[in-house]
C-alpha cells in the first residue's frame, strides 16, 4: 500500500523550479484550448495576417485556404497508419511483453521520466514516427506499472518526457529536409545542381555535437522541473489500466470451415513474410528509411507476431478510436499552409529574415524563422519546400554553406514541435490526455532545447 505523504512534507520535496512550474502549468490547463480550437483559432490567425501583410484580398486568402485543404490527404493517411499500425503491434503478446520487461526497469519517478525520454532519442533518431508511438506506449505501460506498484508517478510528465524525444527528430536518420537534400532529381538537387551528402547534414561533427548538447539538457530540465509531489489528478486513468491488465486475447473458436480459416496462424504468417521479403528487396536495392516503410515495417511485425486473423481483427478495433482526432485536423492545417503559400506569407517572412543575415548568421535565423513558419506549416516536408529555396538562394548569394541552411530548417521544424500540438496529436491519442496537460512540461522542453541548437548554427556558422 502506497504511503501518503503529508502536505508540508511534500512541500519539503519540491524544488525551487517545481514550485514555480505549479502556477505556470495550473494557467496552462486553465487557459491552453484542446488542439482542435487551436488549429481553429491558427486558422483565423493565418488568414488575417495574410490580409494585413500581404497584397491578398479575401477571396484570394479563402481560395488558397481551400485548394490547401486536400494538400496533405497523403500524409494524413501515413500518419493515420502510424498511429493504427503501432497501436496494433504494440498490442501483440510478442511486443507487450517486451513493452512490460521495459517498464520496470525505473525504479523511482524520475527514472521513469528521463528512461521513457532515453528510450524515445534513441527511437526518434531511427525513425520518428517509431520513435513517437512507441514512447507513448512505453510511458503509459510505466505508469501502469507504478500504479500497480502503489508507486505515484505524473502521467502527464511521462508522456511530456515521450513527447520531448521528438525535439531531436529531425537530426536524426528520417528527417526529411537531410535526405530530400542527399536525393538525386530533389527540388534542391536541381536548385543547386548538385546533392548534399548525409556527411554534411546528419552526419556532420557539429550535428552530432548538437544532438548530444540537445540531449543533455532537455533531459537536464526534465530532471528539474519533475513534479515531486503527484496530485491525484495527474495519475494515470483508471480505464487505461483496466485495458493494460487484460492478460490474453483468445482466438474465437472454429465453428465452419471459414472461421477455422481466421483462426489459423498461416494466413498471417505468409502475409507477414512477404512483407518481409519486400522490405529486404528493398534495402538491398539501396531503399531508404521512409514513413511509408516504417508503416510497412510495422505491418510485417504484426502480421508475424499476432496468432489469427480473429486476433487482428479485435486488436485493429481496440486501435481505431485514436485516429478519429487526427483525422479530423489534418485538413485544417493543410488550409493553414494552403494561405501560407498561396498568398505569399510565408515568404514574406522567411525573406524578412534573410534581409538582416549574412554568412555566419543565415543558420541561426534560418532556425529561428522555420521555427515560426513550423507553427504554420508543420510538415517537415512542406516547410522545406516553403522555406528551402528561398533561404538555399541566399546562402549562395552570400557563399555560405547549404548544409547549414538544410539544417537549420530541420532544427527550427523540430523544435517548435514542443509548443505546437499537431505533432502531439497520435500520443495524445494513445494517452488519452488533452494538450493543456502537457504543454507546460514541453515548454520548458522548447525553452531547454533552444539554447543548444542555437549555439550548434552559431558555431558552425563562425567556425564552419
Amino acid at each position: 500500500m502506497a504511503t501518503i505523504t503529508a502536505p508540508d512534507a511534500a512541500e519539503k520535496r519540491e524544488t525551487p523550479f517545481t514550485r514555480a512550474m505549479k502556477p505556470v502549468n495550473r494557467v496552462v490547463e486553465e487557459f491552453t484550448p484542446s488542439s482542435l480550437t487551436f488549429a481553429i483559432i491558427l486558422t483565423g490567425v493565418v488568414a488575417l495576417l495574410a490580409l494585413i501583410f500581404t497584397n491578398s484580398g479575401p477571396t484570394t486568402v479563402v481560395q488558397s485556404w481551400g485548394d490547401g485543404l486536400s494538400g496533405l490527404l497523403s500524409f494524413m493517411t501515413q500518419m493515420a497508419l502510424v498511429l493504427l499500425l503501432g497501436s496494433i503491434l504494440a498490442g501483440t503478446h510478442a511486443v507487450s511483453r517486451v513493452l512490460k520487461r521495459l517498464a520496470s526497469v525505473p525504479k523511482t519517478a524520475l527514472q521513469a521520466y528521463l528512461f521513457v525520454f532515453f528510450i524515445g532519442v534513441a527511437a526518434m533518431l531511427f525513425s520518428w514516427g517509431l520513435g513517437l508511438i512507441l514512447g507513448a506506449l512505453l510511458a503509459k505501460r510505466i505508469a501502469v506499472e507504478f500504479h500497480r506498484r502503489g508507486t505515484p508517478i505524473s502521467f502527464p510528465m511521462l508522456i511530456a518526457s515521450a513527447y520531448s524525444a521528438m525535439v531531436i527528430w529531425h537530426m536524426g536518420y528520417s528527417g526529411s529536409a537531410q535526405l530530400t537534400a542527399a536525393t538525386e532529381d530533389s527540388f534542391i538537387a536541381k536548385q543547386l545542381g548538385h546533392t548534399i551528402p548525409l556527411g554534411e547534414t546528419l552526419f556532420s561533427w557539429w550535428n552530432l555535437l548538437g544532438i548530444a548538447l540537445t540531449v543533455a539538457c532537455v533531459a537536464t530540465m526534465l530532471f528539474i522541473i519533475a513534479p515531486r509531489h503527484i496530485d491525484h489528478s495527474h495519475v494515470i486513468n483508471e480505464s487505461h489500466v483496466e485495458a493494460l491488465a487484460e492478460a490474453d486475447r483468445h482466438a474465437a473458436p472454429g465453428r465452419t470451415f471459414a472461421d477455422r480459416i481466421d483462426s489459423s496462424r498461416i494466413p498471417t504468417l505468409l502475409t507477414g513474410l512477404a512483407l518481409v521479403a519486400y522490405l529486404v528487396v528493398h534495402f538491398a536495392h539501396g531503399g531508404s528509411t521512409t514513413l511509408d516503410i516504417v508503416n510497412w515495417l510495422f505491418l510485417a511485425l504484426i502480421f508475424l507476431f499476432v496468432r489469427n486473423v480473429h486476433e487482428l481483427i479485435e486488436l485493429t478495433a481496440d486501435a481505431a478510436s485514436n485516429v478519429g482526432e487526427i483525422l479530423i485536423q489534418f485538413p485544417l492545417y493543410a488550409g493553414i499552409m494552403g494561405i501560407m503559400t498561396g498568398t505569399g506569407l510565408a515568404t514574406l517572412l522567411s525573406d524578412s529574415i534573410v534581409a538582416v543575415a549574412n554568412p555566419e548568421t543565415i543558420g541561426v535565423l534560418g532556425f529561428l524563422s522555420a521555427g515560426i513558419v513550423n507553427f504554420f506549416v508543420p510538415s517537415g516536408g512542406g516547410q522545406l519546400a516553403v522555406q528551402g529555396p528561398i533561404l538555399l538562394d541566399a546562402a549562395q548569394s552570400m557563399g555560405a554553406d547549404p548544409a547549414v541552411v538544410i539544417m537549420a530548417i530541420a532544427y527550427g521544424d523540430q523544435w517548435t514541435n514542443m509548443i505546437q500540438p499537431f505533432w502531439a496529436l497520435p500520443i495524445l491519442a494513445v494517452a488519452g490526455l488533452k494538450i493543456r496537460d502537457i504543454l507546460g512540461y514541453t515548454t520548458a522542453t522548447l525553452i531547454a532545447a533552444g539554447i543548444p541548437l542555437a549555439a550548434t548554427m552559431l558555431l558552425v556558422g563562425f567556425v564552419g
